[in-house]
Formats: C-alpha cells, structure tokens, sequence
C-alpha cells in the first residue's frame, strides 16, 4: 500500500491495488478531499474508465453533460473518453474508492501532480507551470487529456514545450514523490 498525502489542501490518497498489484488490469485507490474541495479542470481518459464509490461526503460531478450530486453509500461510474470533474461539496471529508481500469500509469501521474501541489509547486487556482505541465501531459496524454484545446495542437504544443521544459529541469517523476523513479 502506498500513500500519497497532499497536507496543504487535506487530500490524500492511498492506493491498495497498483498496477503491478493486477497485472495492469486496474488501481485501487483510497482517496479524500477536503470539505468544499476545489472543483479540478475538466478532463478525460481516452483509454480508461472510472468507477467510484462514495465512502464520505457529497460530490458534486460532471460527467459528460450531465451534473449530480452524489452521497455516501452511492456508485457512479466515468466511461473512458468522457469530460468530466468532481469535488466534495460536504461540510466534512469526503472520502471514495476509486478504480482505474486499466491502470497504465495512472498512479505515477497522480503521485506527480499531488506531490507538486503539496510541495507548493502550483500556483493559487492548483495549476503548474506551463513548461512543468507541458512535460507532464506530453509523457501521461494516453492516462489524462484536457478537452480543450482540441488534442492534436495539445500535441504540437506540448512537443515543442516539453523538450524546453527538460531542459531547464523540468521531470515527468521525482524520486520524493514515487518509489518507481
């Protein structure tokens, strides 16, 4: 089992399946948000789907065009390439299982992304540096993709960012945030 905690923001997670627990097929994953969490960029996964379980709490979705609040004991599920966000709205922790089929390399990019925003690496509203995202999307664009702008000049763009973005110093990993680097 391995943590990663973001105490700043009050968001954990603790995955208890990872990929090589499954052999890829899927992570598992114990994750809370504070309450009144911050609502994340809309985004998607071209080749995953999600499927959630709400231990704690009361989210609030979007899932493709469609909003819901969901509570405590209630399942919803994100099917792979569809735009969609969610954030705790409870007055407490919200709290969810949440599974990732298949895995990839989802977990390296949540140990990434959660590291960085606990390290004070993003700016107020969350978001990195466009050279330290430009490395990041460019290496997970199969795991997470933002639906604007449209995915091929996301790839142009980040394809003449990223190499810029490692040049200065910028990583896909570091070693503080994941035992895989």
């Amino acid at each position: 089992m391995t943590k990663t905690q973001n105490d700043t923001l009050k968001k954990r997670c603790i995955f208890h399946k990872t990929g090589a627990d499954t052999n890829g097929e899927y992570l598992e994953m114990e994750v809370s948000y504070a309450p009144h969490s911050d609502q994340p960029p809309d985004h998607y996964h071209p080749y995953q789907e999600e499927h959630f379980e709400v231990l704690k709490g009361k989210f609030h979705t979007k899932i493709g065009c469609e909003e819901r609040a969901y509570e405590t004991g209630e399942k919803f599920t994100v099917p792979k390439n569809t735009a969609h966000w969610m954030q705790n709205i409870s007055d407490e922790e919200g709290c969810l299982i949440w599974h990732v089929r298949p895995a990839m390399k989802t977990q390296g990019f949540l140990e990434t992304m959660w590291g960085l925003e606990a390290d004070g690496k993003t700016n107020t509203n969350g978001g990195l540096n466009l050279l330290q995202l430009a490395v990041i999307l460019q290496e997970y664009s199969d795991e997470f993709r933002v639906p604007s702008p449209p995915f091929w000049v996301q790839r142009i763009l980040f394809g003449l960012l990223s190499p810029i973005g490692k040049m200065i110093g910028y990583r896909v990993s570091y070693p503080q945030y994941s035992s895989n680097v």
